[in-house]
């Protein structure tokens, strides 16, 4: 896995220990699952938007905030990113409309 990736998700796991004055993600933790998903909604839209404007730099900026809040997401469920890699992984070699249907049965 990327070593930023596995580095954040390190960081993002500490948090969890932390108090919510001392780190913005633990007062995400605090705050618990519907302020974490706001986050990733308002971040999700800031992406939109910044590629509807053509903006490389902010898209890029914007990414890396959604990319983000999903991780601490996922930290928040106990997930790692290696489970999203390892389904990325899984789905190399297969048409995205087979993916599709197979998610449809």
């Amino acid at each position: 896995m990327n070593n930023t990736l596995e580095q954040l998700a390190e960081i993002l796991e500490q948090r969890k220990t932390q108090s919510g004055d001392k780190s913005y993600v633990a007062s995400l933790y605090a705050k618990g699952i519907d302020s974490i998903l706001k986050k990733i909604g308002e971040e999700a839209t800031e992406v939109v938007i910044a590629a509807k404007d053509g903006d490389k730099t902010q898209i890029v900026y914007e990414t890396a905030d959604l990319w983000f809040h999903c991780m601490v997401l996922l930290a928040q469920q106990n997930l790692h990113p290696n489970d999203v890699l390892n389904e990325l992984q899984r789905r190399f070699g297969l048409s995205g409309l087979d993916e599709k249907a197979q998610r449809e049965k």
